[in-house]
């Protein structure tokens, strides 16, 4: 077995540039993501080509959101009971030759509606794997004093690879209706071979194993642990409540903008900058992390994200809209990096990919029920009564984050000499 090198006690840690092994996974991340990014915007513009129905267009983005939804806590079971290399190797197998058999389709103009959400579906499961087996595998892979740094990076390549992508969907799908399916199989090849370049375990020796227990049981294992932390419970409460309230605004945003005389190209600018605003606060959520107490990061993002949401609502300036709406995506990446920071340190190896698959059930959960509520409230009201309420459910958020006593005696980070697989007490 191979491990990640780890200084001798009183020498220098390297830079985190100079990790081989972080920086072929955090590459071979991105290329993937930005394939993944470019075949989500370029599916339902093939579905609206192909048969013209908007209905389609929707089964198909329903059919690959859904595993988000099913396989949470299944995959954190088998992250955990796999080898997560080799797992996340098998993933950007199936999913390059998923793409590559929907550019196989169009040339032989065999495509069907049924392939199209065969082939999203499956990605998006593999997807989940994937993503909770590179993520729990993180501590892994860098030195303790380099994690919230790590983290940071992966937040800031997630956002780019996203608005890199989003934009390059429309582009290839313009040029040619298989190009960007062809790309996307491309970045799971690439994303594959950095997997095997990769000389770290991504987990410990007993954390490879056989099944001993039942599903159910290790996911109640998970689920039970994270239960009984009260940072992490109260804080992933509080990410699903963020999560719903963003995916409502994301639509009331779009609406005010063109209210107040936004053309779409204007919108599509206003979101651009947004995007922007969360790359760069994900290139400073380390720095934030390393300098601010864990409670003063997880209370401070809600009060902030409040503010900005009463500026939201009494403003009828594009500018100052777009400006609080990027702060807002500034402000998410330094809540992400704090929270995941401080759970990867405190949630032992063997159990990282269940309480990974917990918290990421309630975040993703949020998603769709946040969509239906931006919907109803934009049907039964105009945009400014809807930010309205969205705001008042942010104040309800941050008073709860306030005066939760789990987060205000929040635990200083754990210290670097913590192996990985310690489980530090907490309050």
């Amino acid at each position: 077995m191979t491990t990640t090198a780890q200084p001798r006690p009183g020498t220098p840690v390297p830079p985190l540039r100079h990790n081989r092994d972080f920086l072929l996974l955090w590459s071979g991340t991105a290329v993937s993501l930005v394939g993944l990014t470019v075949s989500t915007i370029a599916y339902p513009l093939l579905i609206l080509a192909v048969t013209g129905s908007k209905a389609a267009a929707g089964v198909v983005g329903f059919f690959s959101l859904l595993p988000a939804l099913l396989f949470q806590l299944p995959a954190g079971v088998l992250v955990d009971r796999w080898n997560r290399r080799r797992l996340m190797i098998w993933c950007d197998v199936i999913r390059a030759l998923g793409a590559a058999s929907v550019v196989l389709a169009l040339a032989l103009d065999e495509l069907t509606l049924a392939h199209v959400v065969v082939v999203g579906f499956v990605e998006g499961t593999m997807s989940v794997f994937f993503n909770l087996a590179a993520h729990a595998a993180v501590p892994n892979v860098v030195h303790p004093d380099h994690l919230s740094t790590a983290l940071s990076r992966n937040e800031a390549r997630s956002r780019a690879a996203t608005m890199l992508g989003t934009t390059l969907g429309g582009v290839l799908f313009g040029l040619s209706r298989a190009l960007p399916f062809a790309l996307h199989a491309v970045t799971h090849v690439i994303s594959l071979v950095t997997l095997l370049f990769i000389r770290s375990d991504f987990q410990s020796d007993r954390q490879v194993r056989t099944r001993t227990t039942g599903m159910l049981a290790e996911v109640g294992e998970g689920t039970r642990w994270l239960w009984r932390q009260p940072f992490l419970r109260t804080a992933a409460l509080l990410v699903a409540g963020s999560n719903l309230l963003f995916r409502a605004l994301f639509l009331v945003v779009v609406v005010m903008a063109t209210d107040v005389g936004a053309s779409p190209a204007a919108v599509g600018v206003l979101l651009s900058v947004a995007g922007a605003g969360g790359v760069l606060g994900s290139l400073v959520a380390g720095w934030c992390q390393g300098r601010l107490p864990l409670s003063a990061l997880v209370v401070g993002a809600n009060w902030v994200w409040a503010v900005l949401m009463g500026v939201i609502v009494l403003t009828d300036s594009l500018y100052l809209l777009a400006a609080a709406y990027a702060a807002m995506w500034f402000v998410g990446p330094v809540w992400n990096v704090a929270v995941a920071t401080h759970q990867l340190r405190v949630t032992p190896d063997r159990l990282r990919g269940r309480v990974l698959g917990a918290m990421g059930l309630l975040a993703s959960g949020a998603l769709p029920v946040g969509a239906l509520i931006g919907g109803l409230l934009l049907e039964w009201s105009d945009a400014r009564t809807a930010a309205l309420v969205l705001a008042g459910w942010m104040v309800l958020l941050a008073l709860v984050a306030t005066i939760a006593p789990s987060l205000r005696r929040a635990i200083a980070p754990v210290e670097t000499t913590t192996t990985p697989d310690a489980e530090p007490a907490v309050r």
